[in-house]
């Protein structure tokens, strides 16, 4: 598993932001998250030792753009270089998350056709209203490998006619002190879902505040993913 960030900060976008972690850790470090700014690690992709090996080793997932947004207005100057970068690195498999699935075609390079075999878009939903705008307009797009991120999951959602072709669907709550709750009654809806159209399902992470069995629970956020893992309920 590799990362890489070739820009940093993003725009709140939806419901799904309110409490964003990036902005929250920016926000104590001084940082404006609403630049948006070239790192220092744009071409680590390809960048080699004195060898002429690449430095990122082949065969590993990389995770694109995972503080940001690959879609975001403020990168398109910058999003050309990538795309080649992910070309000429056919041998890794990039993964990117979005809520702007609806710029997906302004933003795909022109040898794009019915997608690059080494690139995973996850669609980010929070509640029905972004499911049902966004996944309405990822079912239709030409993307090889699709995941569906419902995360943070803020209410019940009902995404079972958009799986067909869908890899993963991953559900996740929200963290922060005032987090809007986590319903363990919603995660299980998602996991029949997905059960009926064999879809794989993952647990991410279990919410700040996580009601099962009508009971709230207050849970620490380092805790968060090793009590959905307890859980065990992956597909």
């Amino acid at each position: 598993m590799a990362i890489w960030n070739p820009w940093r900060g993003c725009h709140r976008y939806s419901e799904g932001c309110k409490f964003c972690y990036i902005h929250k850790g920016d926000k104590k470090k001084g940082i404006d998250t609403d630049q948006i700014i070239r790192t220092d690690k744009f071409y680590a992709p390809i960048e080699k030792k004195k060898s002429g090996e690449y430095k990122m080793k082949p065969s590993q997932m990389v995770y694109l753009c995972f503080s940001t947004d690959f879609l975001i207005e403020d990168a398109d100057s910058m999003r050309k270089e990538c795309w080649d970068m992910i070309k000429e690195r056919s041998d890794l498999n990039f993964l990117f998350l979005t809520k702007r699935i609806e710029r997906f075609m302004e933003c795909v390079p022109i040898d794009w056709n019915d997608g690059y075999d080494n690139v995973t878009v996850g669609c980010t939903i929070e509640n029905q209203k972004a499911a049902d705008y966004r996944l309405s307009i990822f079912s239709s797009l030409p993307i090889k490998h699709k995941d569906i991120i419902c995360q943070p999951l803020i209410e019940y959602v009902d995404i079972e006619k958009y799986l067909n072709d869908i890899e993963l669907v991953v559900v996740g709550g929200e963290s922060d002190k005032k987090a809007r709750p986590l319903n363990y009654d919603w995660v299980l809806d998602i996991r029949e879902q997905c059960m009926r159209n064999n879809t794989h399902f993952e647990f991410r992470q279990c919410g700040t505040n996580f009601i099962k069995d009508g009971k709230i629970y207050h849970l620490a956020v380092r805790d968060l993913f090793s009590q959905a893992r307890k859980a065990d309920i992956n597909l």
